[in-house]
């Protein structure tokens, strides 16, 4: 089942069950999905590709914005916050650890002839084709870096 129709499935659910939290985060995505569907250009398609690309957006601003909340002293949002990431986060494939990402990436590195800063490009782009919704970018970088130096 494609991601779209699992969040409206589950949005149905969620409105049964009458769970607030779930049923604002599955709401919210199916709002970026349906913006993303009717952009020019999409052919009014969402491929799961690009649905878990707005999953891991979604999930990071949920993160940022707890952690912003609860920085300024408003737990209460943050709370809220932290609450619909975790759903946003159900969606998405199991992250990687950070040994399984090094590893990962040492076989890409090795598959491109990566030897230098130089190919950090290279690596850096098919590294964020396959692990995406897997590993975060930022994550990705800060070990491709820590490999190719």
């Amino acid at each position: 089942m494609a991601l779209f129709d699992q969040i409206s499935k589950d949005i149905f659910a969620a409105m049964k069950a009458q769970d607030k939290v779930r049923l604002q985060a599955l709401r919210n995505i199916k709002k970026y999905f349906l913006e993303a569907k009717t952009a020019p250009g999409a052919n009014d398609e969402l491929t799961d590709d690009a649905a878990l690309k707005i999953l891991v957006k979604l999930s990071k601003q949920g993160r940022d914005a707890a952690a912003l909340y609860t920085e300024k002293g408003r737990a209460d949002l943050a709370a809220e916050e932290a609450a619909q990431a975790e759903v946003i986060e159900s969606y998405l494939p199991k992250q990687l650890s950070p040994e399984e990402l090094e590893s990962e990436i040492r076989v890409l590195i090795a598959d491109t002839g990566a030897a230098s800063m130089k190919d950090m490009g290279r690596v850096m782009s098919l590294a964020s084709k396959q692990l995406a919704g897997r590993a975060e970018g930022k994550a990705i970088s800060e070990v491709v870096k820590r490999l190719l130096s």
